[in-house]
């Protein structure tokens, strides 16, 4: 169930001590290598990381009223969890991610975006801080525009030419 917290701070507040820590590592390690145009907050009821619509106004694909995801840091039932969803849009960033993740001898329980961990110590930190770092705001939108621009932009076509065709 995602947190009802309106702040980063409330819902770090409102985890055990050993998750708020843990969490509050990860945070400062992506927050010293965020592109300085990605904006902290509450997305999605988690700690998220995101693109504003004044620096891409066609917000996240899924949902336009939405800003884009960029990452995110999440305390879940059963593991916390930090979304990389910069690597998700390039195939050769997350294959370097797992690489340099699998030199550091820890195991890697990783989604599409996802990565899971239950202790801080399971986390070579330098790494999702080189993963953060690498992706620069420019080249993030221009691998998500690739991505998923295409789609976006079909979209109202194909429901255009849908309506047409029922009209005949």
């Amino acid at each position: 169930m995602p947190s009802q917290a309106k702040t980063v701070s409330e819902y770090l507040a409102a985890l055990p001590a050993d998750r708020r820590a843990a969490l509050q590592k990860v945070r400062a390690v992506i927050r010293k290598n965020l592109d300085k145009s990605i904006v902290e907050g509450i997305q999605y009821g988690m700690i998220g990381y995101w693109v504003p619509h004044s620096v891409y106004p066609d917000g996240y694909h899924t949902d336009p009223k939405q800003p884009l995801p960029f990452a995110s840091l999440a305390s879940q039932k059963q593991h916390m969890a930090v979304y990389l969803f910069a690597i998700y849009t390039s195939n050769d960033d997350r294959e370097t991610f797992q690489a340099n993740w699998k030199k550091t001898g820890k195991k890697l329980d990783m989604g599409k975006s996802c990565v899971r961990f239950k202790k801080i110590e399971d986390v070579p930190l330098e790494v999702v801080g080189s993963a953060i770092r690498r992706m620069t705001l420019k080249r993030y939108l221009g691998l998500y525009e690739q991505a998923f621009g295409a789609r976006r932009t079909n979209k109202p076509a194909k429901k255009a030419a849908a309506k047409k065709t029922a009209k005949k």
